[in-house]
C-alpha cells in the first residue's frame, strides 16, 4: 500500500505552561507565597502543525491515513518561540491564519 504524504510543517514550540500548586483542602500560606515566586515551567513540544490561528496553535505528534495522536492546543500567549524543522506545502482544507 502506498504511503500518503503528510503535508504539515513539523515545528518545535517552546512555551511557558500555566501551573497550579497545592493539595485539596487547606495549604500553608507561607509555602504557597514562596511557591508563587517560582517561574512557570518552560516546555518544548515537537509536532505536526495542523492549525495556526489567531489565538492558538494545534499540534499532533503522530498522523496516519485515518488516525492520529491526541491533539495539543497551545495558546499563542504562552508561546516563546516556534521553529519550523521541516516545511511542507499548504494542504487544501486546513485553516492557517497568520
Amino acid at each position: 500500500m502506498a504511503k500518503k504524504s503528510i503535508e504539515y510543517d513539523i515545528v518545535e514550540v517552546v512555551w511557558i505552561d500555566a501551573e497550579e500548586n497545592g493539595d485539596v483542602g487547606w495549604n500553608d500560606l507561607k509555602e504557597q507565597l514562596r511557591y508563587a515566586k517560582k517561574p512557570c515551567p518552560t516546555m518544548t513540544t515537537v509536532g505536526y502543525l495542523v492549525y495556526d490561528g489567531k489565538e492558538h496553535i494545534s499540534l499532533l505528534s503522530t498522523i496516519g491515513d485515518k488516525e492520529c495522536s491526541t491533539l495539543e492546543k497551545i495558546p499563542k500567549g504562552f508561546v516563546v518561540s516556534m521553529t519550523i524543522l521541516r516545511k511542507e506545502p499548504k494542504r487544501e482544507g486546513t485553516n492557517k491564519e497568520i
